[in-house]
């Protein structure tokens, strides 16, 4: 392997005889985090083995390696390093007292625990939910990091993905480091071919909540960034990580457009390529729409665009933040003859507005029903993810209709 080490004095004297005589070529040996960084980039090393002090190992050394697609172990000696490793996000770490063999076992992704195989129930391949819905902010965000919280309290193994290239925000909603974009990360190391649940573990975020916990992939941090997230490579983060979860549920961009502005190059990206491939392999879809007037018309308009991409018989409906103020008396009714009328929607369900939960759960950092776990939008959310998402039923083999849910909005 090409390795770059970025050791301290003692470990650097006790591992880099070992190294070589292994048959490792060392192409660089950096000092600090920004000389590390810049080496990473510059010589694209198979394996990075750097100390977990404050001065090597920094975010933006996991940012090098994350860009490069390489493996970076970290040399923890004492607890203080083993925190500052993990603070970093950095879950690839061996003791100060281990052997060669032991670093060179993680440095090539031998030694990792494989998380447990998908349930029997989805055949070893988990299920892809995308949640879609029109611009104006119907919800998506929020109602993502909800089901995925929901659906960890229902016992699944749940990786919560953020492929909206124009405003990415499960990070900032959770609290979380974004520096290195987990989303990102995935999928230049798809693109690479060096994608393995050693190195998903590694670019992935791990939330608690109170009934159980689940995995994320954040979102880009610039919008500009978009090119970062291929057609290809989501197609092939994606498939990666539907093997290890039971549910991948993935917040995606609202703009189905396929051509977009660059027509004249037919091999340039594209900005939506990220929300179509989500689309593409998904073998669900909720498509959510806000209750308002100005909501459901573009709920309609973009219904109509995407049942041109995904089967009906894959999709749910949602309209969120269902109110009286907004559409007077008797809006479930109104919403749901509208809807038939004029998309052919027949089974809705529906969402009470419940601003302070939400607000609750943004002000926290936490998912919905850890902020408000009794609040009517939290029951009714519930009973969705139980309904409609509770199983995982392979493609193909899906269950009946959704049911409508009925409430009395607020």
């Amino acid at each position: 392997m090409r390795l770059v080490l970025a050791l301290s004095a003692e470990t650097e004297e006790r591992l880099l005889g070992p190294a070589i005589a292994a048959g490792n070529e060392i192409v660089a040996r950096p000092a600090g985090s920004t000389e590390l960084a810049a080496a990473i980039r510059s010589t694209r090393p198979d394996g990075v083995l750097a100390s977990a002090v404050p001065a090597i190992l920094g975010t933006s050394v996991v940012a090098a390696a994350d860009e490069v697609g390489c493996r970076l172990v970290a040399v923890a000696v004492g607890a203080a390093e083993h925190t500052h490793a993990a603070s970093v996000q950095v879950h690839e770490v061996i003791d100060g007292a281990a052997t060669w063999l032991d670093a060179a076992a993680l440095l090539s992704g031998q030694s990792h625990p494989r998380p447990p195989a998908a349930s029997a129930e989805s055949g070893g391949k988990g299920r892809i939910v995308a949640m879609w819905g029109p611009a104006g902010a119907p919800g998506r965000t929020s109602l993502s990091i909800a089901f995925a919280a929901a659906l960890a309290g229902e016992g699944h193994r749940v990786a919560l993905v953020d492929a909206d290239t124009y405003g990415a925000s499960i990070g900032l909603s959770l609290g979380l480091l974004d520096e290195a974009p987990g989303l990102a990360a995935a999928c230049r190391l798809a693109g690479s071919g060096g994608l393995d649940l050693a190195q998903l573990d590694r670019v992935a975020a791990h939330v608690p909540t109170r009934s159980g916990a689940f995995t994320v992939l954040t979102g880009i941090t610039r919008p500009s960034r978009w090119p970062e997230l291929s057609h290809d490579r989501m197609v092939d983060a994606l498939e990666f990580t539907r093997r290890w979860a039971d549910t991948v549920i993935v917040d995606t961009g609202f703009n189905l457009e396929a051509d977009e502005e660059i027509v004249s190059d037919l091999f340039a990206p594209r900005r939506n390529a990220s929300t179509l491939a989500v689309l593409e392999a998904a073998d669900h879809v909720v498509a959510i729409g806000a209750a308002d007037p100005v909501g459901i018309a573009r709920l309609i308009r973009g219904y109509a665009d995407l049942r041109d991409r995904v089967d009906p018989d894959a999709m749910s409906v949602i309209v969120n933040k269902v109110r009286r103020a907004s559409l007077g008396h008797g809006a479930i009714q109104q919403i749901d003859d509208t809807l038939h009328r004029f998309a052919g929607i027949e089974h809705t369900s529906y969402l009470p507005y419940d601003r302070s939960a939400f607000d609750a759960a943004l002000l926290r950092a936490v998912p919905l029903g850890d902020a408000a776990p009794k609040a009517p939008v939290t029951v009714a959310v519930t009973r969705f993810v139980r309904e409609q998402l509770g199983s995982v039923t392979p493609v193909g083999h899906a269950e009946s209709l959704p049911r409508v849910s009925r409430f009395a909005p607020a």
